[in-house]
């Protein structure tokens, strides 16, 4: 939950830079989405991942922490996108590009030596970075996406 309210405050700051954001968002089978991110650049799926004095390495498809056992949060996050833009497509009506972004908390190293990934990697303080992303959503449509994406029952059967 800290880190979740870390990340959460530093994506509220992109609020004027024309982004829309909501939290903890509630899914069937008791998970939830940390973050979304709705704006210029486009939607962004925000998984939090919240490990203390720890050092993290994100490869393609697997993430190690402490050079411990890999932890597929890479590939959650791309099946979490596509849950994410299967629903908002149905609601809004047309394309929606969405991405994964994992943001790491507290981390005392983040190394990405991925080639090929998919998935976006900052650490909390990082995440202004998708602040100037432009030029792939109107204001309208962002608007749009975001009236459907606050409603609970837009999530029910995600």
């Amino acid at each position: 939950m800290t880190g979740e309210r870390r990340v959460g405050a530093e994506l509220d700051r992109l609020q004027r830079h024309g982004w829309r954001v909501l939290h903890s968002i509630p899914l069937p089978r008791e998970v939830d989405l940390d973050h979304l991110l709705i704006g210029p650049g486009g939607v962004f799926s925000v998984n939090t991942k919240n490990h203390p004095r720890k050092a993290v390495w994100v490869g393609d498809d697997a993430v190690k922490v402490n050079h411990g056992r890999p932890e597929p949060y890479a590939r959650k996050s791309r099946a979490e996108v596509k849950r994410v833009q299967r629903v908002l497509e149905h609601y809004c009506g047309f394309a929606i590009p969405v991405e994964p972004v994992l943001v790491f908390v507290g981390v005392t190293d983040l190394k990405v030596v991925a080639t090929q990934l998919t998935v976006r990697v900052y650490r909390e303080r990082e995440v202004s970075a998708l602040a100037p992303l432009n030029g792939v959503l109107t204001a309208d449509e962002v608007e749009r996406i975001y009236a459907v994406a606050r409603h609970r029952h837009t999530w029910l059967t995600a």
